[in-house]
């Protein structure tokens, strides 16, 4: 099985002077789009992970994309229409009609991830500072901040009037964001 799809250019090595960009494409489309731009010449990745399935009389694992409805391209603003032609592309993500540059580093720590071979999947974004509820256990319907500290997540919770606040340590997959 192909844990981390990446599809460098044929016949040529990947530009590496391309930025990276997310494309967002049609409900599983995204075998079909990265097959086409890799085709095309344009560096792809997408983060396939295995996830078991029960079916009624066994167990499989299926291929599974951590970002659904997402493709990572690395293209320029001279392959735009080529990317945009693409079967299956909706659009490059974009802010304010610039296109998001996504750090290589941010990819680099993504493919990481899917070659330790550890246990994972998608998650909610949470950033610090964001209101989450604690989904389990004794405190579960508990609202309060995200916050980390060196070693552990924690969700602050503040009697405002008293201008005091307390913390409780949580694991992360306790908590939702509000």
């Amino acid at each position: 099985m192909n844990s981390c799809a990446f599809m460098p250019q044929e016949g040529a090595a990947p530009s590496f002077s391309a930025p990276w960009v997310a494309l967002t494409v049609r409900p599983r489309a995204e075998r079909r789009v990265q097959s086409g731009l890799a085709q095309a010449g344009l560096e792809t990745f997408v983060p396939w992970h295995g996830v078991r399935r029960r079916w009624s009389d066994r167990m499989k694992i299926c291929e599974e994309n951590l970002f659904p409805g997402y493709v990572f391209c690395r293209s320029s603003f001279d392959d735009r229409f080529l990317v945009m032609r693409q079967p299956g592309v909706n659009s490059v993500v974009s802010f304010d009609r610039t296109p998001a540059v996504i750090p290589e580093e941010e990819i680099d720590a993504v493919r990481r991830a899917i070659a330790s071979g550890m246990p994972l999947g998608p998650w909610p974004f949470l950033g610090r500072g964001q209101r989450v509820r604690i989904e389990r256990g004794v405190l579960a319907g508990l609202e309060g901040v995200l916050a980390r500290d060196s070693a552990a997540w924690r969700v602050v919770v503040s009697v405002s009037a008293l201008q005091r606040s307390v913390a409780v340590e949580v694991d992360r997959d306790m908590i939702r964001p509000v």
